[in-house]
């Protein structure tokens, strides 16, 4: 079977795309997306071709934009350009330079798929303007539903990815590789081996430029492409081959692995208004760090931070783990792990650490701060400080950080200002007349389990202000 037939074959059995689709290919000008285009083109697709110009090879990058719009005017198709500052990207953004052109690319991309059918036109460098080419202008638009981005990314590429992320450190889903398929972007070169694209390219003649970065060592994957490989092959003649039929027992395994962890996921994660609540020692029954880690990195976290996690488990109520990627904590609350985003007006919980100055909430706000206790003034004087509704005042060298406002719930109790014996919340709900909606609406500030305050109604007396105060922190309740 020829190539083109494998690339038909390859499409069919994946189901990447079909004829009617609309194609935006990915074109560097190297052999590999050259290859592309003619496949593309002989298979019968109709496609537009987009590239990127990192800007970052001085006149050889204008070389290479340049023979793309020539490569447009060769199939009569419209081509788009964009000129990227990648090293100011990088810099701006302390990323590598293969990773900020990455991110630019795909940034790109994404805008292309997303924008209005007729709207990409803004950016086109090179239009032909012959009656067939004004044909598929106006047949041709980028919609959501028709449009698929696609690489040249070959098996080369997924055996050297592979292996870096090996070095570099992966689970599983490291070691299956380039995904054939992600969202609207399609790799349906991936089957094919470098050597096949070159001996296509000479067969059909086609022209393709030829990008001197790809010899550079100071890029890893070139040194993987360029030195380590050729080593292993001395030793392991048919490494590239096995590594590739390791990625596909490895995207085999994952399969099974995903149906056995949903499964767990399903019976450890309870989902409340956006919060994940999960029973800590359930999960730590299990004893394995990869289930903590597919629970945990589908909000931000690390594999690095499973380690915290585990620790957590033995922290006091309050403690939390942030995610260095986005908005979301994991917060020890008794026996259970929150994964929440932190300081939601909207959330069940939300943390309060100790340099809070305002504390939002879905109905109200609480505003902290520290006084000193008078040593001018009476003790009944600072004492009429606690007695109002809408502010609390409590003994500042009694409370730990982080405390948890939260709403209530059945079985809390405190030490209601001026008694000495606990009252569980729904009984003093009771005797302070409150209605259904009222109790509903109660919230409580909260230190490792004792009750602070429960808001806008009363402090608990164990942390009352006293003769001995020095320090006072003071909560006001803001209704929003």
């Amino acid at each position: 079977m020829n190539v083109l037939q494998r690339f038909k074959e390859f499409i069919g059995q994946q189901n990447l795309f079909h004829q009617r689709d609309k194609l935006i290919l990915a074109v560097s000008g190297g052999v590999d997306s050259v290859v592309l285009c003619e496949l593309c083109k002989q298979a019968g697709y109709n496609f537009i071709i987009a590239h990127c110009n990192f800007q970052l090879r001085g006149k050889e990058s204008e070389r290479d934009k340049e023979f793309v719009k020539a490569l447009g005017e060769k199939y009569k198709v419209e081509v788009l350009v964009k000129d990227f500052d990648t090293e100011k990207y990088a810099q701006e953004n302390k990323k590598g330079i293969q990773e900020a052109a990455r991110d630019l690319r795909y940034e790109w991309f994404a805008e292309i798929v997303n924008r209005d059918p007729d709207s990409h036109r803004e950016s086109v460098v090179s239009r032909q303007t012959s009656n067939v080419k004004r044909q598929k202008e106006s047949s041709f638009h980028v919609s959501r539903l028709t449009s698929h981005v696609l690489t040249a990314h070959h098996a080369d590429d997924n055996v050297e990815t592979v292996m870096m992320n090996f070095f570099r450190g992966t689970g599983l889903h490291g070691l299956v590789g380039i995904p054939v398929i992600h969202q609207y972007i399609c790799r349906p070169l991936l089957p094919f081996w470098k050597e096949e694209l070159i001996r296509f390219a000479k067969e059909n003649k086609l022209e393709f430029v030829e990008d001197s970065s790809n010899q550079s060592l100071k890029y890893t994957r070139n040194f993987f492409r360029n030195e380590i490989i050729p080593l292993i092959s001395k030793v392991y003649p048919e490494v590239k081959t096995n590594l590739q039929d390791n990625i596909n027992r490895f995207g085999e395994i994952q399969k099974l692995y995903k149906i056995s962890v949903d499964e767990i996921k399903r019976k450890l994660c309870k989902v409340t208004n956006d919060e994940i609540h999960i029973a800590v020692k359930q999960l730590i029954s299990y004893q394995n760090r990869a289930l903590i880690f597919e629970i945990i990195s589908e909000h931000g976290f690390t594999e690095r931070q499973v380690d915290e996690v585990i620790k957590l488990a033995e922290a006091e109520s309050g403690k939390f783990v942030q995610s260095p990627t986005s908005s979301h904590r994991i917060i020890k609350f008794r026996n259970w792990f929150i994964i929440s985003k932190d300081q939601s007006a909207d959330a069940e919980m939300v943390v309060i650490g100790e340099d809070a100055k305002t504390v939002r909430c879905s109905t109200f706000n609480v505003q902290f701060s520290t006084i000193q206790a008078s040593r001018t003034e009476s003790f009944r004087t600072n004492l009429k400080l606690q007695t109002s509704n809408l502010t609390a005042c409590v003994d500042a060298d009694e409370v730990t950080f982080p405390l948890i406002l939260r709403r209530w719930k059945q079985g809390d109790y405190f030490y209601p200002l001026g008694m000495k014996k606990k009252k569980k919340l729904a009984r003093f709900f009771i005797d302070q007349k409150l209605s259904k909606t009222e109790k509903e609406k109660t919230w409580v500030i909260e230190m490792n389990k004792k009750i602070l305050w429960v808001v806008g109604m009363r402090i608990d007396d164990r942390f009352k202000i006293t003769e001995k105060t020095k320090k006072i922190l003071k909560m006001n309740l803001e209704t929003a």
